[in-house]
């Protein structure tokens, strides 16, 4: 099957690259870039007139919590920072089921492609007795949706007994935790180009794992070659936390643990000094941006620019629909810009600056250089979004009134050569009976 994207009314790619003739898909990759009055070189299957859309390389989020789409504006949970947010959330989530997960997984991963996003990353962390094997259920969950994933086998090891924050329901011992991981990366990581599902290993956070468990998981990812993922400095709560308890601030603590290097992206990473934003830098740490979290919980401002200066990839993550109450990559993309801007200056970021950030920065910190922009050989990932909303009537430039006007939906969405949006639809699915199915799970879950 051969695809020719015709005339884009704009399209995000390299300056010196003229690609207004568009861009020919064949089976799964861009095959041609054409420029203004240029054919493809070959007869084509489909054309597709792009005269009235704006064509993006597929958005790429790296942090999410597919199953906190359950708990979203929770009521217990409103109106706090991170530590008594988590507190009053563990209970419930202590009560997720296999079929919970299922269907917070498929509605999470929907709503992310509407938004334009072809791939994501989930940190699914918590394994309580009735779910036991989540990540088997989220594979089969995103494999019926078809969009492109990264799954981390998160872990809790550290209960609120023995010096740490969840609640002992909530955690599993380190033998469990490391047997697990090892299974699902030799039963679902796929590290072929192209992949439409990989694994990667994630103790959740300094205050819910060992020191050993941190130690083992980077053993292991390397034994298997897989990257390695955790929350990090993301409020002074847990600033102090591994002050406390491991006698280090969160760089030292990574550093001592055997985590500082390139297979490594952390979650968050608001509150480093400057010397630590060097260290991390020179190992190639990556850094996911999670700007409403972020807002929401008030926990700071990542320090996007300095990191890339000092050589982290930086991408963007909408982070858990419980504490953004929102799985929206475009519209995140939008907050980066408007968040970064207060720290920057409104000179010192661009539209260009949230577009890098959240296609090729993202897919830096997945590791994968098959995605992430529209060039030669590159996976036929694209997001389409149309400018015919009442918010954006009297605009100019096209890329910069999707971010600047605020665009929330894509009009046609493509993974992998195939259409899995159309016309602001999702293709094969029945957004309202999924919904209804939502709705109720999270009235279950709530009720736990």
């Amino acid at each position: 099957m051969k695809i020719w994207i015709k005339n884009p009314l704009s399209i995000l790619i390299d300056n010196d690259t003229d690609a207004r003739g568009g861009i020919v898909i064949s089976n799964n990759k861009i095959t041609e870039i054409l420029a203004l009055g240029e054919v493809p070189s070959e007869q084509v299957d489909q054309t597709f007139d792009a005269s009235e859309h704006v064509v993006l390389p597929g958005l790429i989020n790296t942090h999410h919590h597919f199953y906190q789409t359950l708990t979203r504006a929770f009521p217990d949970a409103l109106n706090k920072e991170l530590f008594p947010w988590l507190k009053s959330l563990y209970p419930v989530w202590a009560g997720l089921t296999e079929d919970l997960i299922h269907v917070s997984t498929r509605l999470a991963s929907v709503e992310l492609l509407l938004s334009g996003c072809t791939t994501a990353a989930d940190h699914h962390y918590i394994f309580p007795e009735a779910a036991r094997e989540a990540l088997d259920v989220q594979v089969d969950a995103i494999q019926s949706v078809g969009i492109r994933a990264t799954l981390t086998r998160g872990s809790m090891s550290l209960g609120e007994d023995n010096g740490g924050l969840p609640p002992r329901n909530t955690i599993q011992t380190e033998d469990a935790i490391l047997a697990d991981c090892d299974r699902v990366i030799n039963e679902y990581h796929d590290a072929s180009e192209g992949s439409m599902m990989q694994v990667a290993l994630a103790p959740c956070s300094p205050f819910s794992v060992t020191e050993d468990l941190m130690k083992e998981s980077a053993i292991l990812a390397r034994e298997k070659n897989v990257r390695l993922h955790t929350h990090l400095a993301e409020t002074f709560d847990e600033n102090d936390f591994c002050i406390k308890v491991f006698g280090v601030r969160p760089v030292d603590y990574l550093e001592r643990v055997g985590w500082m290097a390139d297979d490594v992206w952390l979650a968050h990473g608001i509150h480093f000094n400057d010397d630590e934003i060097i260290r991390l830098g020179k190992a190639g740490v990556g850094v996911t941006h999670c700007p409403s979290s972020n807002m929401v919980l008030g926990s700071g401002q990542c320090k996007t620019l300095d990191l890339e200066k000092a050589g982290s990839p930086v991408g963007l993550g909408v982070d858990g629909s419980a504490s953004s109450d929102c799985s929206n990559l475009i519209q995140e993309t939008r907050q980066a810009m408007l968040l970064q801007r207060l720290r920057y200056g409104s000179a010192g970021i661009t539209h260009f600056d949230a577009f890098r950030w959240v296609t090729k920065g993202s897919a830096r910190c997945l590791g994968r250089d098959d995605i992430g922009e529209i060039a030669l050989g590159k996976q036929a990932d694209l997001a389409l979004f149309k400018l015919d909303e009442i918010r954006f009537s009297g605009s100019g430039d096209p890329l910069a009134a999707l971010l600047l006007c605020g665009a929330h939906k894509a009009d046609h969405v493509m993974v992998a050569g195939e259409w899995k949006v159309k016309n602001g639809e999702a293709v094969d699915v029945d957004i309202d009976e999924l919904m209804a199915e939502h709705q109720k799970a999270a009235k279950i879950l709530a009720q736990t």
